[in-house]
């Protein structure tokens, strides 16, 4: 099974703020890599160079990684999965997701990746757990974080 992950995922990897979101991060691109099913979009890699560079309020001013450092780790990133990059039937797609699925722009655009390349899953908090978005379908890696796992029921039995 191939994964899409989402930024959420590699922020949290350094975000001190939730040791138990930080660990469960880390663990699934850990196990993720080791089965070769991870890819990763162009946007989250994009993102994430942001949001763990950008000054944290919560955190003094600090940001979570040093630019310098943040670029090796986006580095290091696509040397470990494959990397995504947009095209006209992605960007079209995602047109479609915002549309269908009134997702938000980045949200669609992110399906979008997952849904044109045939991957199965995203691993992301900012969808609905379980849900499915044409052929993809969306597991939130950090629900484990409050105990609980919530699945969807099937919506028709076999």
């Amino acid at each position: 099974m191939k994964v899409l992950v989402d930024t959420n995922v590699l922020v949290y990897r350094y975000d001190p703020r939730s040791p138990v979101k930080r660990d469960l991060a880390a663990r699934h691109l850990r196990d993720g890599v080791a089965r070769d099913e991870m890819v990763l979009p162009h946007q989250a890699l994009v993102e994430f160079v942001s949001v763990v560079t950008r000054p944290q309020t919560e955190l003094g001013g600090a940001s979570l990684l040093e630019r310098a450092a943040a670029c090796r780790e986006a580095e290091s990133l696509m040397a470990q999965m494959p990397v995504l990059y947009p095209d006209e039937a992605v960007l079209r797609t995602a047109l479609f997701g915002t549309m269908t699925y009134q997702l938000s722009w980045f949200d669609a655009h992110l399906w979008a990746y997952a849904e044109v390349n045939g991957l199965d899953e995203i691993l992301s908090e900012d969808f609905e757990h379980g849900r499915r978005y044409g052929s993809v379908r969306v597991r939130d890696p950090f629900l484990e974080a409050a105990d609980e796992v919530h699945e969807l029921p099937p919506l028709y039995e076999s």
